[in-house]
């Protein structure tokens, strides 16, 4: 592209620039088809005022573009995939703004022997982790909780009240425990509850009680639900359903004990093979 001087830049007409702000600077050259390839290849480089000065420049830059008999299709690609990311902030943002905030109540699931059901299974655990998920998501939306995050055989749901999330809790264990699974294989999920006041940020829940519901969860087995003895205190009594106190424990990671009680009914494994954490 032929470089434009102060002075010749300064004699062409405002109608060979993409972009002229409120202040009276013009950006964007589009004075000839070498300018317009480099304003589109610039386009998103420029700090606009707004949307609506945004969308001027960029119908002045196409049609400037045809003029010259430049199709630009990387302009487009590009002006697709920016949008597209816009979309998904924005949809990020809307999902953090639906969240409940002050005193919530985790709930975290790990499928136990992932690794064995992946060996047995190869490439048809896809399909196995795809049916638990849809159950574990299935129950907590049925309680009014929130996904936070699903990734390899781990789901992070919130509730706005604990009681909701022993709902969900106790829903998941007990489909999981009535579906057939392919060669007989059994599946169990291990889950951990815990309530408390994490910080809400523009990237999701932050803080130790995020830590604290992890913990819980890998302290846990496969087919039992454990509980914080915060999120224990939380409940009123529920029908079916005993709490055992099993004490308190150092947790991997957490600087102080916590106290941990295990969910007891009669439709859920009785025999619990003892935490997998050091008895303080």
């Amino acid at each position: 592209m032929p470089p434009l001087s102060a002075t010749a830049r300064a004699r062409l007409p405002d109608s060979s620039f993409a972009y002229i702000d409120s202040k009276g600077q013009r950006r964007l050259p589009i004075n000839d088809a070498s300018h317009v390839r480099n304003a589109l290849a610039r386009f998103d480089q420029v700090d606009f005022e707004d949307d609506a000065a945004r969308e001027r420049a960029r119908q002045r830059l196409l049609r400037a573009a045809r003029r010259h008999g430049i199709v630009p299709i990387g302009f487009f690609d590009g002006q697709i995939r920016n949008e597209r990311l816009q979309s998904e902030f924005k949809a990020r943002a809307t999902d953090i703004a639906s969240l409940p905030r002050g005193t919530v109540t985790f709930l975290l699931t790990d499928i136990e022997g992932s690794t064995r059901l992946l060996q047995r299974l190869g490439d048809g655990y896809a399909q196995l982790l795809r049916e638990v998920r849809t159950i574990i998501r299935t129950s907590v939306r049925g309680a009014d909780g929130h996904e936070i995050d699903a990734r390899a055989d781990e789901f992070f749901a919130v509730f706005g009240r604990p009681a909701r999330a022993l709902d969900a809790a106790l829903l998941i264990q007990r489909t999981l425990a009535k579906r057939k699974w392919p060669r007989a294989l059994v599946v169990r999920v291990r889950i951990g509850i815990h309530t408390g006041r994490p910080t809400l940020t523009d990237t999701g829940y932050v803080g130790i009680p995020v830590h604290t519901a992890a913990r819980v969860c890998w302290a846990s087995h496969g087919g039992h639900i454990l509980l914080s003895s915060v999120t224990r205190k939380s409940l009123r009594e529920v029908g079916g359903v005993t709490f055992r106190n099993l004490g308190r424990h150092k947790l991997p990671g957490l600087p102080l004990a916590q106290g941990l009680f295990l969910v007891c009914a009669d439709d859920l494994l009785a025999e619990f093979p003892g935490l997998r954490v050091t008895v303080t």
